[in-house]
């Protein structure tokens, strides 16, 4: 297996930024700075850092409503951002630790993942009142929603499992085991599979995202934290903590077919809009690493705050 090292080619950076759209940011939460660094994707530079208190984790994108929302595991609750004017409008207080977030894909919901109170909360997203709590696994932590916006889906880490709740009755349809400490997920653009991650059996499992039937499980690098699929869901990238690098897997054959070396700790990661382009935190060294999804080689790092993590989906469109 061949490991293609980080390296800043800034020859290939030009023809990546001119393809982009300039109204795309990507949202880096640094949890040791209590902040937020704001990446234009066009320029590749932080255009702005936002303060946002309670340690701040996880990343959730509104798109019709052009907010992003930031989990603050110590401040009990979630920030509100403006994505275009990049100031804090609102903090919401939900109690425990929260950690995963996400949002409906219509912009009225956002869910927020408690971790010491094994549940989720639902908001809506007009005055954020509170809708319901729903009784999940233990520890739940990544989550995302269906493209149809039918499901949202919940790993449950202690549990090792993943919950799939019906959006329309908010109440959970189905419940799977998957590898040990399932932690990032992600759902393909058909919303015809789901990949979780999974931090301590150090692979990932294949589910029919309807069924929750498994397909497949792959085996990839040492504690495995995110996923991220691009290049129309052909390849899958998973940040792989303890190797500092992200193993890219064909989702046709299952197969890990290349291991790409990034910066120390890798946590979050996203795909920008043009779906080429994976970004990836790097947590210990407080940078995010863009790796080119056609050449699989890292094209730029970009420096942000202390201990970047960006757990979610953290790249507007």
């Amino acid at each position: 297996m061949r490991i293609r090292y980080s390296l800043l080619a800034f020859s290939l950076l030009g023809a990546f930024a001119s393809g982009v759209s300039a109204d795309s940011r990507a949202f880096i939460t640094n949890q040791l700075d209590n902040s937020v660094s704001v990446i234009d994707t066009k320029s590749q530079q932080v255009i702005e850092t936002i303060k946002v208190e309670g340690k701040p984790a996880g990343v959730a994108l509104n798109q019709p409503k052009k907010q992003v929302y930031i989990s603050t595991p110590e401040g009990g609750g979630f920030a509100v951002l403006d994505s275009e004017k990049l100031t804090k409008l609102t903090k919401v207080k939900v109690g425990g630790a929260s950690l995963g977030i996400t949002a409906d894909r219509k912009g009225e919901q956002v869910f927020v993942a408690d971790w010491y109170e094994n549940s989720v909360t639902v908001f809506d997203t007009k005055n954020f009142a509170k809708i319901k709590t729903i009784t999940v696994g233990k520890s739940p932590s990544g989550m995302t929603v269906s493209p149809d916006n039918r499901w949202l889906y919940v790993a449950n880490r202690i549990d090792d499992s993943i919950s799939q709740i019906d959006l329309n009755k908010l109440t959970i349809r189905n419940t799977t085991k998957v590898g040990a400490h399932p932690f990032g997920i992600v759902v393909d653009s058909q919303g015809k599979r789901l990949y979780s991650a999974n931090v301590e059996s150090d692979n990932v499992t294949v589910l029919d995202a309807r069924s929750l039937k498994r397909l497949a499980t792959i085996k990839v690098g040492a504690r495995p934290y995110a996923v991220a699929l691009a290049l129309n869901d052909s390849l899958l990238f998973v940040t792989n903590q303890d190797d500092s690098t992200v193993s890219v897997v064909d989702t046709t054959t299952f197969k890990q077919i290349e291991v790409v070396a990034v910066g120390d700790k890798p946590e979050g990661i996203s795909t920008h809009p043009d779906d080429q382009n994976v970004y990836v935190a790097n947590w210990f060294d407080n940078n995010v690493s863009v790796i080119d999804a056609k050449t699989l080689k890292v094209v730029n790092t970009i420096k942000t705050g202390e201990g970047c993590r960006a757990f979610g989906e953290f790249i507007t469109r």
